[in-house]
């Protein structure tokens, strides 16, 4: 390794802890540079960052990042026990902050941080100094009115701090409704932010209430707004014969789509005919969005502020309208369809001999569900068999060939609901990926690698320095896969924790050891957060976990906007027209990585409000679940086939008194000295389940502990669940003053709660200060 190289290695770790002093020797150490050698290359590489003004050497040999007064900019994230994290993204450290330094700040906000002093190793702390960017401007909660006052209890882990309402402006929200507010006022954090209501979602467990608040939650608009359906409404469905002309015409080769079975936007579909010499040509065609959504149009401006689709449960928030994404764009069988595509000429092994980008027109012969393809794998007859059979093949060798690469086999399954005619969920299921899932996946996971390998480098292989929107995937930080090696260890497992191929190796090894066992799920969940982010970027530094030097997203406009970005710049470079400045990219590609977050976080809460929904009808039922997760106040227990989990509170194992043992991830009882440890079975009785709180509580069969539901906004007992009212909020400590835990895990994925229940349902005594 030369001295620039280790020059780039250092300034990243250094920065994900910008304010501590680093001594050359740690440096060094860090970087595996061992020997004397290594020590003076390591200060070589420092030097090179001193001159490009990078790094100040404080004292001798001791270098910090030079950064302005220690500012560091990021989203905060808050923790059910008050406190928050600021996380600075760019593979940075996240940063803590105290209750009392979160300032005016609420959960999700952009934010300026004061950084306080800190040495090595210690953790990240800060004040927050500065709300740069707020996240929301519609906040949800529930009213709590009395004749003298009026609040808004907001869910504390995603908004932080109640809101006061004057008597003025409720707008006719009654008390316990769930309504929707807009900040007035807030300039001192000791006091409550002022709100008024401005739409009234309804009672509080009603189905409709609960969607439509994790929409205005999240962001998530109803509808389109009347200039974007008039501009659609103005599209035709008929395709232009002239704009025909000008496309390379596939209408004559077998094509087909295979999607779920309740999808309607088809984003993609393949082809395939044979060649000479036992070649196939292999065509993936996607969607051509960007021929009808113009820049400069309100369709273009609503797509690019929504840049997503939204799957909730029982319904989809679409990036675009459903004229576009269910109809005009969409590649339904036995109709004509625009599209944008990439031939390969391949062989049955799945090797690329040729490739070929262009627009073109296609029409689709067959519309499978994945249910269906994967009958015909599993070999069911079908009139495509052959031309299935032998895509299966290839997509075998493409995913073969990727994981002898090192790229990380994550097969989570995913959690499924059925639903009655009035979205009602009446069966919970988890669904593992099928050959004909990922059949698909393989071709388009090869398309958008060569799309962006062919925007993205030169004819020598050397990066180009053309603009291109790039899906990146960061290497997982060190620090982060220590912890993760230590959690494992204890339970039989082990985890390399450096070397760029060891890393590889052993988590695909540890991911496909623990298949099938109990505690699979965590595992697999840990390991997901130990990876970086993928995110969306003009820089390009490869995707770690598909193991892919380039990669991009451009088989999925109808529902990204990166994708659609990815398609004009790749017209452009066909064009041959100039690069266009990759500045203005960049920021849609922050904007869209953070929607991408938002949706994410979205479609979890209705699984987890679905789930609660489900398991409410089981009260006093009982189940044999697996112990998926061990915390200070008891232990999670997942419900096998379901995907379902809820804690069991420590004081529900009755026989004895009980103490968690953290390290070896058991609890233990203090006379008799049984254990209950992560993966083990117990059989469970659901005892409370909270839909308004999307929260589940299971009791120890055979225990005499009574169940009970707040799923429909009861005010029955709270098993130390925080109240749906405020009570303590105001009596100590300033807005911030919560003492309303959960039952739920932290989703900040900061480690165990602590709980302090001390919140009453009653009207506050004290006056607002």
């Amino acid at each position: 390794m030369d001295a620039a190289s280790l020059a780039s290695r250092i300034l990243r770790s250094m920065q994900r802890r910008p304010s501590v002093v680093f001594p050359l020797s740690d440096l060094a150490l860090d970087m595996g540079m061992m020997e004397r050698s290594g020590r003076i290359l390591t200060k070589a590489a420092m030097d090179i960052l001193i001159s490009a003004g990078h790094v100040k050497e404080i004292h001798d040999d001791n270098y910090q990042l030079a950064m302005e007064e220690n500012l560091v900019e990021g989203t905060l994230q808050l923790t059910s026990s008050g406190t928050g994290y600021v996380v600075p993204g760019g593979g940075q450290d996240d940063v803590f902050i105290k209750e009392t330094d979160l300032g005016l700040a609420f959960g999700g906000d952009k934010v300026r941080v004061q950084l306080f002093p800190s040495r090595a190793r210690r953790k990240l702390e800060g004040q927050i100094i500065e709300v740069i960017k707020r996240a929301r401007d519609r906040y949800v909660g529930t009213l709590q009115i009395t004749p003298q006052h009026a609040f808004l209890v907001t869910d504390s882990r995603k908004v932080g701090p109640d809101f006061y309402i004057p008597l003025k402006e409720l707008n006719g929200g009654k008390d316990g409704e769930m309504v929707v507010a807009e900040l007035l006022r807030w300039d001192d954090p000791n006091r409550q932010p002022q709100g008024k209501v401005i739409e009234v979602l309804g009672e509080r467990g009603d189905h409709e209430t609960e969607i439509h608040a994790i929409l205005n939650e999240y962001g998530l608009p109803y509808a389109f707004p009347e200039a974007v359906e008039k501009e659609t409404e103005a599209i035709s469905e008929t395709l232009d014969p002239k704009e025909i002309a000008r496309r390379r015409d596939l209408r004559e080769t077998l094509t087909f789509t295979i999607d779920p079975v309740d999808a309607k936007d088809f984003d993609d579909a393949l082809s395939i005919q044979p060649l000479e010499e036992g070649q196939w040509e292999i065509g993936v065609h996607i969607a051509d969005v960007t021929h009808y959504v113009r820049p400069g149009t309100a369709l273009e401006e609503e797509a690019q502020n929504r840049a997503t689709s939204v799957y909730l449960v029982d319904r989809v928030v679409p990036m675009l309208p459903e004229k576009l994404s269910n109809k005009v764009c969409s590649l339904r069988p036995n109709e004509d369809k625009f599209t944008f595509s990439v031939l390969f000429k391949m062989d049955a092994e799945g090797n690329v001999l040729d490739r070929w980008f262009g627009r073109t027109v296609i029409h689709s012969d067959r519309r499978f569900t994945y249910e269906e393809a994967q009958a015909v794998l599993e070999g069911e007859s079908d009139p495509l068999s052959t031309e299935l059979l032998t895509m299966n093949h290839m997509a075998q060798a493409l995913r073969k060939g990727r994981m002898k690469a090192g790229a990380i086999a994550f097969d989570r399954a995913e959690v499924k609901f059925r639903l009655d005619a009035n979205n009602e969920p009446i069966g919970a299921y988890l669904k593992q990926a099928g050959d004909s899932n990922k059949l698909i996946e393989e071709f388009m996971l090869l398309a958008n690698k060569h799309v962006a390998h062919f925007v993205g480098r030169q004819d020598d292989g050397k990066r180009s320095t053309r603009t291109m929107v790039y899906r990146i995937h960061d290497q997982p930080d060190p620090s982060k896969l220590e912890t993760l090696s230590l959690f494992v260890r204890p339970l039989g497992y082990a985890l390399a924790t450096q070397g760029t191929q060891a890393v590889r190796k052993s988590i695909n090894d540890l991911l496909k050891r623990v298949k099938g066992t109990p505690e699979a799920n965590m595992l697999e969940t840990l390991t997901v957060r130990t990876m970086a982010k993928a995110v969306y970027s003009t820089q390009n530094i490869g995707h770690y976990g598909l193991a892919f030097d380039d990669y991009s997203h451009f088989t999925s406009p109808i529902r990204r906007y990166p994708d659609m970005m990815a398609h004009r710049l790749l017209q452009g470079f066909l064009d041959k027209e100039k690069s266009p400045s990759a500045s203005v990219f960049e920021e849609l590609c922050e904007h869209s990585s953070s929607r991408e977050q938002n949706a994410s976080e979205a479609e979890r809460a209705s699984i987890k409000y679905m789930q609660a929904k489900y398991m409410e009808k089981y009260l006093g039922q009982e189940f044999d679940g697996i112990i998926s997760g061990v915390t200070d106040w008891g232990v999670f227990v997942e419900l096998p086939g379901m995907g379902c989990e809820g804690l069991v509170r420590l004081r529900e194992f009755t026989d004895d008194y009980y103490y968690v043992e953290a390290e070896k991830f058991q609890i233990v009882g203090e006379r008799h000295g049984r254990s209950y440890q992560l993966g083990d079975p117990l059989r469970i009785v659901v005892k409370e389940v909270d839909v308004l709180k999307k929260t589940i509580d299971f009791g120890v069969a055979g225990s005499k502990a009574g169940v009970h539901s707040e799923g429909r906004g009861g005010r029955g007992k709270f098993s130390d669940t925080r109240p749906t009212e405020a009570g303590g909020r105001w009596s100590s400590g300033g807005a911030r003053s919560s003492h309303r835990g959960s039952s739920s895990r932290d989703t900040s994925g900061r480690g165990p709660k602590s709980f302090k229940a001390k919140g009453s349902k009653t009207t506050p005594k004290k006056k607002r200060r």
